[in-house]
Order: C-alpha cells, then sequence, then structure tokens
C-alpha cells in the first residue's frame, strides 16, 4: 500500500524570468508585532526574545566557518533561569551520534540516513565549536553534550531581565545527509540549515533543549542580523532581506541580511543559481534559486512553478491569513523538502506535479509553524497535518484536480494506523515512535485527519472560521492544541474538548454500525471507544430519502445542517433507536466519510 508522497518535507518514509547572480530581495517590513499578554490557553501568555547578530566567514573549500554571534536575550517569564542551552545541530553528523545510533537501530530506518553517518570521514563530519562564551562580558563555564550546549550563568537571570551573551565559535559542514550539509545528490554546493549554535527555547513548560536525533525543531521569536562573507562567485538566498552587498578581502564579498520577527534563520549557496523572482500581487516577492546545470526539462519545470507558487501564496493567505513577510524563497537544495523562516528548501530534480506538490506543502508550513509556531517535538501533527490538510486543499485549487475530497487519502492512511497494532498517541515525542513509519503517518495523515474531521463535527464553514480565527490569535506566538480547540469552540459555541481528548491524547478509534432496522425504527451502534455526532442517511422502500443528524450530547449543540435533528446520543449507552418517517429500506452512516470510523463494513444495512 502506497501511503505517502516523496515530496513531503520531514518524512521519513516513503508510502504512498531573470537570470542573474544577484540577490534581490524586497524591501524589509515593518517589524511584525510582538505579542503581548493576550488571552490563550495559558491565562497569562509570555515568550522568550532573542536577538542575534552574527557575522560569518565562510571557507567554500574546506566548508567551514568562523562566527561571532552576539545575542540579546530577553526573560520574559516568571522565573529566575539559572542556566541557558543552546543547540549545536551540525553535531549530529558525527559517527556515534544519537541519530547515528538511532537510525541503526530503529527497526525502519530512513533510507536517506542509514548507516552513512557512521562512515564519514573527519574531513566529511559536522562540528559547531564554541570557543568563547560571556555573559554581559563576564566568562562563562559550558559544555558541549552532544548536540546541546549546556551553560552555567554568570548571574540568574531575572524575571524581565534582558541580558547579552557574546560568543566565538567555529564550525564544519557536513557532507549532506539529512536537512543540513554540503554537495548534496543534486550538486548544490551549500544548505545551511540549523548551522548556527541556537538557544534553545523556554516556555511554561520549561526548557526545550531537546537532543537532535531524527526530526523537528522549536525556537524563541527574535531578530536577525547576519552578515555573511562568501566567495564572490556564489550566488546565496535564504531568511531574510538583503541589505547592502560589499567586496571583502581577495576573493570574497560580504553579504548582510535582516530578519524581522522570526525563529530561525536559513540561507543556501551555490555558484551555478539561476535566481529569478516573481512578484504576487498584494503580496510578497518570491525568489526561485535553482541550478543552471538542470536538465532542460528540470529548467522549465521551475519556470512552471513560479506562476504556480504566486497562486498557492494567494491561496494560503486567503484561507489561514495574509502572509506578514516581503519576500519567500524557494531554494534547490537539502535532501527532500523542509520548511524555514521565509523560505524553502526542496529537491529540484522532480517532474513538475512533484515539484509544485512539495512547494505547495513547505509554503503552507509558513502559517503552520512558522507563523503558528507550535513545539514540533511535542506536537508535530499540529505543524504537519495542518499543512498536508491545507496543502491539499490548496492543491487540489491550483493544479484543478477536482477531487470531491482532497483528505481521502489521509483518512485510508490513518485507518491503516489505527488497525495495524503499532499506532501510538499523538502525545507521543516526535523522536520516541517504535516507527519511522507510525511517525509519519500520525504526524501527517492523523493531523491531516484531526483538521479534515473537525468539520466533520462543527461544520465545514465553522472550520474555515476556525481557522482563521486560530491564525488571527496565535500567529507570532507558540500555540498548543488546546488552542486550536478553542478557537473553534468559541467559533460555534460548542464543547469540544472530548475531541481533543479522544483524537490526540489516546488511540481510541471510531466505529459505529448499523445495529438492526425494523419497518421504520433504525438502531445503531456504537463499537469504538470515541464518541461523534452522527450523519446517517436513510432510504425508504418508496425510493424517497431522508438525512438524519444525532448530536453528540457531550458537544452540547449541533453543527449547522439541514438535515432532521434528532434526540442526543449520551456517549455511555452503546445503542441508540431512533424512528423515521416510512418504511426504511436501508441506512447509512456517513454518508460523505467525514468521519474515521476504522470499520465502514458495518456502517450500512
Amino acid at each position: 500500500m502506497k501511503l505517502f508522497l516523496t515530496s513531503l518535507c520531514c518524512a521519513v518514509i516513503c508510502l504512498s524570468c531573470n537570470n542573474t547572480k544577484d540577490t534581490v530581495y524586497a524591501s524589509a517590513p515593518a517589524t511584525p508585532s510582538t505579542p503581548t499578554s493576550t488571552s490563550t490557553s495559558q491565562s497569562a501568555y509570555w515568550q522568550q526574545h532573542a536577538d542575534y547578530s552574527m557575522t560569518i566567514d565562510m571557507d567554500v573549500n574546506t566548508y567551514q566557518y568562523q562566527g561571532t554571534q552576539k545575542l540579546v536575550y530577553t526573560n520574559n517569564s516568571p522565573d529566575v533561569l539559572n542556566r541557558v542551552y543552546y543547540h549545536l545541530y551540525f553535531n549530529a553528523f558525527q559517527p556515534g551520534s544519537e541519530m547515528d545510533v538511532r537510525s541503526r537501530t530503529i527497526a525502519d530506518p530512513d533510507a536517506r540516513v542509514g548507516d552513512r553517518i557512521s562512515k564519514l570521514k573527519p574531513n566529511e563530519i559536522g562540528y559547531i565549536k564554541v570557543t568563547s562564551l560571556k555573559q554581559n562580558g563576564k566568562a562563562l563555564n559550558h559544555e558541549t553534550v552532544g548536540t546541546v550546549l549546556e551553560v552555567d550563568l554568570a548571574k540568574p537571570i531575572q524575571p524581565g531581565e534582558q541580558v547579552t551573551f557574546e560568543m566565538v565559535f567555529n564550525a564544519q559542514v557536513p557532507v549532506q545527509i539529512r536537512r543540513s550539509g554540503r554537495n548534496n545528490k543534486e550538486g548544490v554546493a551549500l544548505s545551511m540549515t540549523q548551522w548556527y549554535p541556537k538557544l534553545a527555547e523556554y516556555d511554561f513548560e520549561g526548557w526545550h533543549a531537546d537532543p537532535y536525533i531524527g526530526r523537528e525543531f522549536h525556537g524563541v521569536w527574535g531578530d536577525f542580523d547576519v552578515k555573511l562573507t562568501i566567495d564572490k562567485n556564489y550566488v546565496v538566498g535564504g531568511t531574510g532581506y538583503l541589505q547592502n552587498e560589499t567586496a571583502a578581502s581577495g576573493n570574497k564579498k560580504t553579504l548582510h541580511f535582516k530578519a524581522p520577527n522570526v525563529h530561525d534563520f536559513t540561507w543556501a549557496a551555490d555558484p551555478d543559481y539561476i535566481h529569478d523572482t516573481m512578484q504576487v500581487p498584494n503580496g510578497p516577492l518570491l525568489n526561485f534559486y535553482y541550478k543552471s546545470t538542470l536538465a532542460q526539462d528540470k529548467l522549465n519545470n521551475w519556470k512552471k512553478l513560479q506562476p504556480k507558487t504566486v497562486e498557492l501564496m494567494q491561496y494560503f493567505s486567503e484561507h489561514i491569513g495574509q502572509y506578514p513577510y516581503k519576500q519567500y524563497s524557494v531554494i534547490q537544495g537539502g535532501d527532500g523538502g523542509m520548511e524555514y523562516a521565509m523560505c524553502t528548501l526542496i529537491t529540484g530534480e522532480r517532474k513538475f506535479g512533484s515539484l509544485v506538490g512539495v512547494t505547495a506543502h513547505e509554503l503552507a508550513h509558513s502559517w503552520f509553524q512558522f507563523l503558528l509556531a507550535t513545539n514540533e517535538a511535542k506536537h508535530e501533527w499540529m505543524d504537519e497535518g495542518f499543512t498536508s490538510y491545507i496543502s491539499d486543499y490548496a492543491m487540489n485549487h491550483v493544479m484543478k484536480q477536482g477531487r470531491e475530497n482532497p483528505a481521502a487519502g489521509a483518512y485510508s492512511n490513518y485507518i491503516y494506523l489505527a488497525t495495524s497494532g503499532k499506532e501510538q498517541p499523538l502525545t507521543t515525542h516526535a523522536d520516541r515512535y517504535h516507527f519511522n513509519q507510525a511517525y509519519g503517518i500520525a504526524a501527517y495523515s492523523k493531523g491531516e485527519v484531526f483538521l479534515a474531521q473537525l468539520g466533520y463535527v462543527i461544520g465545514e464553514d465553522n472550520l474555515k472560521k476556525t481557522i482563521k480565527k486560530y491564525f488571527k490569535d496565535f500567529a507570532f506566538k507558540h500555540p498548543t492544541p488546546l488552542d486550536v480547540i478553542r478557537s473553534a469552540e468559541k467559533v460555534t459555541g460548542l464543547e469540544l474538548d472530548w475531541y481533543l481528548m479522544d483524537f490526540a491524547q489516546t488511540t481510541n478509534t471510531i466505529d459505529y454500525s448499523v445495529k438492526a432496522i425494523e419497518d421504520q425504527n433504525i438502531t445503531l451502534e456504537r463499537i469504538g471507544l470515541m464518541p461523534m455526532p452522527i450523519d446517517v442517511s436513510v432510504t425508504y422502500t418508496d425510493g424517497s430519502t431522508e438525512d438524519f443528524y444525532i448530536p453528540l450530547q457531550i458537544m452540547r449543540g449541533e453543527k449547522p445542517t439541514s438535515a432532521t435533528v434528532k434526540p442526543d446520543w449520551a456517549w455511555a449507552y452503546p445503542t441508540y433507536t431512533f424512528e423515521a418517517s416510512k418504511a426504511v429500506k436501508s441506512v447509512q452512516i456517513d454518508p460523505k466519510n467525514g468521519m474515521a470510523d476504522v470499520n465502514k463494513g458495518n456502517n450500512m444495512m
């Protein structure tokens, strides 16, 4: 059974213009507003803030670089901080790292990784080495533990206090294996993702200094000011707005970028990049970076991709909320597709449909993760699943696919997992799944079903309103699963905590059946543990039909419907009998397949 498209970003399995060397960005916008203490799932919301200033000198021959970093950190929490932590992601690409060992011991390893890390030579590994770190001018003790730098502070950081960390570091770009790296399989020189010492997030749940083992990230909102010195023949694209480009000593140039209110900074560089641009009407400037050495049919695909990306940007801005930055870049690089601030890295040697599909998915992540910045390690289904949902609908629209239910594939994948005996609840940490396949289906497909099925529960128009409210209330924040449900509850006035608990926090399944038909009386049965409101279509012996809606009592209300509404069904009662208008010929539960019922064979009689 084919369960995933190969174009999905971060997937750990596969189941189913101008031609210029200049980097051109739109002028910088006003910094998007910083969140204040507003109503969220926590009564007094706060989030940390980190402003980065970095100077980087890259040697494209040795793939090593020297860096300085000044980080101004604001402790907006009510807590005293005695330590801080930095992520050193490149350290994962060393023999014996947690990423290496996990890849070689999990039952179904990611084929892109396999045992490749274990075979890296000293000049091929990745590393970030911090040689100096100061807090407000005082030297700090620090220890590198795998992919995390543990830092003892010279003085605790008080609530509301702002401190300055100054760092000197050097690093080596690994051979491209997963997301980051040099000289990927398509020949892109530098895919610079998760490349700098990145401060770990501290929130209402405490520190999130997770090691880099398999996937997913979490970062602190802030402004970035980056000066990159690199070989003058390299074309550079990525996060932020180019302020200026100046000649440096010898054969190098320095590019100065600024990125307001983001939680990451990414760039890619190659001497053979073509750089095209296309303006979105009343929207951002789109940048496209791809190798001039691609075969002609692939070059043609990258040209055809550009107007489609305009349409995708317009679709997402209309159906979620307005994209707030002035540029977005689609860049050939990496090992598949992965989202970053204001940009994505994707592989470029694709058929046209695949190229549009991966761009749709990664672009949608600009909303579901880079604006609605969930903790991906804890709630990976919120970014991957919600992105899969909206990108499936966008592809259906932009590519004129004519699919009645664009989420149908996600339902099939989820039901496969739910009946496989391998499912784990969506509360599972992204690195803690027994199988990569189980992670992939849970994050992408079950996460998509969560949103699609919510439309079945509350009504499609209410789902559209919920998505827009969720964006309006939580963009530039770190929303949690409860925030999505509370957005839906505020739109509808319904009680929906049961839906979050059963579908996202357990492996309870939905299974309803038609138990009996006796003349005009119909008896339904709940077999699975998870409750749902029920849509029923009845065909009478005279050939006429009638639709019924049976509300779920614990919802404390109903979705908008034109069907005949029957009395509530209380969850604890395993059966429910109601009387139809005439003699009944046949009955079908959920005729539009909005429920993720794991056994549809008993839905009809």
